[in-house]
């Protein structure tokens, strides 16, 4: 597709975008800004764009992408109710943290996991005339990533951002050659925001681990000699 091409098919996607999805971008954008600062209006901002695009994957048979907003939406209740949970002196339980070797393999154990189940999904889907614009291949690695990247951001861990920025750099391509081009727009826009929440997220990591560090050394420093 040639740039001429591609500047006419943004222009009449751009047309052709509805009211329900302007408002999902909206919140959509909001919601990662909200995640970045470590905000826990992610939650609520972040549960319309899920709902309103649900409801709009479904309309028009787009069930990888509807599943995936399914999904953000059972998870982010449970990331509300984890970011909100305080223990007795009143700190936060959940902290942003990075990832241990182990917990690494894990994620990638959970990525494998359901990018299987949703390519055959898919393909079954497609194969039967019930998901006719599914890119099976594309639309898993987009879905799996996104599943694996909302899991870690509930559990607020450092790592999450990796696996948002394999999704929008998957997604951009992905909405566009389904029409919906402000969509892809929005996903292009999230990955220049994942990119800054990553950065944000490290440094918080370390301010989180230099007060623990500095709590075991008070801790040890005021323990009574025998």
């Amino acid at each position: 597709m040639s740039l001429p091409e591609i500047y006419r098919e943004f222009i009449d996607g751009m047309k052709q975008t509805g009211w329900l999805e302007y408002i999902a971008v909206f919140a959509g954008i909001a919601s990662v800004w909200f995640s970045r600062i470590e905000n826990i209006l992610v939650y609520p901002v972040g549960l319309i764009n899920t709902i309103i695009y649900i409801y709009l994957s479904f309309q028009v048979g787009l069930w990888g992408e509807g599943s995936v907003n399914f999904y953000y939406t059972v998870v982010s209740i449970y990331g509300w109710i984890l970011w909100t949970k305080r223990d007795q002196q009143h700190h936060h339980v959940v902290i942003i943290k990075n990832s241990s070797g182990k917990e690494w393999m894990q994620h990638v154990l959970f990525f494998i996991f359901f990018y299987t189940v949703i390519y055959f999904t898919l393909s079954w889907l497609k194969e039967n005339g019930k998901a006719p614009q599914a890119i099976p291949w594309a639309d898993a690695f987009a879905s799996a990533t996104a599943y694996t990247g909302m899991w870690l951001m509930a559990k607020k861990k450092v790592e999450s951002w990796y696996w948002w920025i394999a999704t929008n750099i998957a997604s951009i391509p992905l909405y566009f050659v389904k029409h919906y081009v402000f969509t892809s727009v929005y996903y292009l826009v999230l990955l220049i925001m994942a990119v800054f929440g990553l950065l944000e997220w490290m440094s918080r990591a370390r301010q989180e681990k230099q007060k623990g560090d500095e709590y075991l050394h008070h801790l040890f420093e005021d323990k009574p000699s025998s």
